[in-house]
């Protein structure tokens, strides 16, 4: 007979279902109670968000948990007990902010966008609701109203403290390609972190912040500061600011891939060496079966960053002979 695992020895998501499983059946989580997020769960468990989302699809798979439109996941028992399936979850008596406790106290616009940014973080801006944020708050959806007016509001508020919170410094470096380099390292460390911010920050975006101005702001000056228009500032800051979000997006669809698994990019390659090989023994694609290690999106984004502002240099530089107004439009 084929020897059982250890916890130790099990794939990440399936130490977290186990540990999950066995607080359900001990009663420790009861029917009703809300299960740990996937925020919660890579906090505590040390996984990464897709590793704690397919923890949880294993959890409902199995019967013991079930989600709930507005609410989040929540325990539904042991399979085969007596137990109510509930459609909504207890609340527990949880501190909202320092001396907060269950209902409106210590509750502030503050602590709710903070919230509403871990929210983010762990299941993406499409998992955001107010009904969801009030869940992680353990306070009635009401009560965030006193607050703020709505998602759109919320969702403001989130891009503009992030952008506040890493705020480009001041003085600005002397050197325009430094002070640019500088902008695009910060944004893409912004969207490494928070890389539903991708989508609300584009020049033409649906979010307008003052923390998301002054951003803007301080990147067209260095480039006004170089003797260009206001509008040509802009066309050289929207080409930037589509580069590092271009590569954030890239960046963030080969986390989720490793955190699937479990794996980190090197054992993802690896793990699927038979399959490659399969592929590579067709001779039909000589050059990418050439490539011998995974991308490294760091050496990647900074290369192309690189080669970029070197472009961009006779545009922006006023010693090199070149213009906007004398070259092609964009």
């Amino acid at each position: 007979m084929m020897a059982t695992p250890s916890g130790s020895e099990l794939p990440p998501y399936a130490r977290v279902v186990a540990d999950i499983r066995a607080r359900i059946t001990a009663g420790e989580l009861e029917p009703g109670a809300r299960a740990p997020s996937t925020r919660e769960i890579t906090r505590e468990w040390g996984v990464a968000m897709a590793t704690a989302t397919k923890a949880l699809a294993a959890l409902r798979q199995e019967g013991l948990v079930e989600a709930v439109r507005g609410v989040g996941t929540v325990v539904r028992g042991v399979p085969g007990s007596a137990a109510r399936h509930p459609r909504e979850p207890k609340r527990r008596t949880t501190a909202v902010a320092d001396g907060g406790h269950t209902g409106d106290t210590g509750l502030n616009r503050d602590v709710i966008v903070q919230a509403a940014i871990a929210v983010a973080d762990a299941e993406g801006i499409d998992g955001l609701s107010m009904r969801r944020v009030s869940t992680e708050l353990r306070v009635s959806a009401m009560a965030l109203y006193r607050h703020v007016t709505g998602k759109e509001d919320l969702v403001t508020e989130m891009i503009d403290k992030i952008y506040r919170d890493a705020a480009l410094p001041e003085p600005r470096p002397e050197g325009w390609r430094e002070a640019l380099e500088l902008a695009m390292r910060w944004e893409w460390a912004i969207y490494r972190r928070h890389p539903w911010a991708i989508r609300l920050t584009p020049v033409s975006g649906p979010v307008l912040s003052p923390g998301l101005m002054a951003n803007a702001e301080w990147m067209m000056s260095v480039i006004a500061d170089q003797g260009h228009s206001s509008e040509t500032a802009l066309e050289v800051v929207t080409i930037l600011s589509a580069y590092t979000s271009g590569m954030a997006v890239q960046a963030g669809q080969a986390v989720v891939e490793e955190g699937e698994l479990g794996l980190g990019a090197e054992q993802w390659w690896k793990s699927r060496a038979d399959e490659f090989a399969r592929f590579a023994a067709g001779g039909d694609y000589p050059v990418m079966f050439a490539v011998t290690s995974p991308p490294d999106v760091e050496t990647i984004f900074t290369l192309g960053m690189t080669h970029l502002l070197d472009g961009l240099t006779p545009l922006i530089a006023p010693d090199s002979g070149h213009g906007f107004a004398n070259a092609s439009r964009i």
